[in-house]
């Protein structure tokens, strides 16, 4: 079983910044692969970014590349999202997930488990 407990949502200005933490615990690996999804209101899940554990394999959605950045510090298994240049369509809730595979997806299916989300709400 993995633990995940995102942190670090919040009310931002559009252009503004933020970062996201998920905490992880229980059985976690550097070779396992962890993912930042998003849920818009009154929309479906949709991928953010993903990465495996400390390693150069990242992969981001169209809409959030160049703005935000997926990292990990393996130590303290912790996994980030830094956001930058924050727009009003980033409101959402953010969701940390992590399978138990070193292989990177980008589908929320492909995904065993799940923190219980933090709020980002972009102000324009």
């Amino acid at each position: 079983q993995v633990q995940l407990v995102e942190s670090g949502g919040g009310l931002v200005q559009a252009g503004g910044s933020l970062r996201l933490s998920c905490a992880a615990s229980g059985r976690t690996a550097s070779n396992y692969a962890m993912a930042w999804f998003r849920q818009p209101p009154g929309k479906e899940r949709e991928f953010v970014a993903a990465g495996s554990w400390g390693g150069s394999r990242t992969r981001y959605a169209d809409s959030v590349k160049g703005r935000f950045t997926i990292s990990s510090d393996n130590a303290n298994n912790m996994v980030f999202l830094q956001m930058s240049s924050l727009k009003p369509e980033d409101t959402a809730v953010y969701y940390c997930a992590s399978r138990l595979s070193m292989v990177v997806a980008v589908t929320p299916q492909s995904y065993t488990y799940w923190g219980r989300g933090t709020q980002v709400t972009v102000s324009s």
